[in-house]
């Protein structure tokens, strides 16, 4: 079984469960060394209120065979932070796996990674890859050659046993998910806006028609900045 090394990247604001559900499948991929990368080793703040350690910094992490970016409100930021660009196109080249969890999508646009690429995001936010020259798709999972992404924060466990199939074998796959018990039952049918009452969908794009509007202005700064 073939040694692996997976970053995974820690910005301030990130979605935790977007990091943590792959983290916790993809770290049983045998073999495999978990990475948590960011600027510095400083604890990173995430959107549920509790800091996260990162385990190496841009500088010194190892040639990733898998990179994963989650998302989260500070993907927003996540675009036009330099550093975070540079090493995602320094280390793109040489990864196996270039992969992204809800927003993070749109972070691997802005580092023009996903030119001519079928790619998806948070429902609310997936139009907009198209702004990177992505092709937005509708779908929870989508595969385009090295790339993998995956839709809006409980997806990341989807799109992680969708790669670990791809790496290990789908009988590797579903032993993990077994393992884990993920069994998905909701409580309601109201996780996607396709069959979310419209009424509830309409009240979503209310409380965050603000953030969507901040979030088109950095998506659309960052994509000026790949024209230049």
């Amino acid at each position: 079984m073939d040694a692996l090394d997976v970053a995974f990247v820690l910005f301030p604001n990130v979605t935790q469960l977007d990091l943590t559900g792959p983290v916790q499948v993809l770290s049983r991929l045998g073999n495999t060394t978990v990475h948590l990368v960011a600027k510095s080793l400083k604890p990173v703040m995430t959107d549920a209120g509790f800091s996260i350690n990162p385990t190496c910094t841009f500088e010194d992490c190892p040639q990733p065979n898998i990179v994963c970016v989650p998302g989260g409100a500070g993907a927003d930021d996540a675009m036009l932070d330099h550093e975070l660009m540079a090493w995602l196109q320094a280390v793109s080249g040489g990864a196996d796996w270039i992969t992204s969890v809800c927003t993070g999508s749109l972070v691997l646009g802005a580092a023009g990674l996903l030119r001519g690429k079928q790619a998806t995001s948070h429902w609310l936010s997936r139009p907009v890859l198209a702004d990177f020259g992505a092709i937005p798709m509708e779908q929870r999972v989508v595969v385009d050659g090295k790339f993998v992404t995956g839709g809006g924060v409980t997806a990341g466990i989807d799109f992680a046993l969708t790669l670990m199939a791809m790496i290990r074998g789908e009988e590797h796959a579903k032993l993990v998910q077994l393992m884990l018990e993920y069994d998905p039952q909701p409580p309601f049918l109201s996780g996607s806006p396709e069959n979310a009452d419209q009424h509830i969908v309409r009240r979503v794009r209310e409380l965050t028609s603000r953030s969507q509007v901040e979030r088109q202005a950095k998506v659309s700064a960052a994509s000026e900045k790949l024209r230049i």
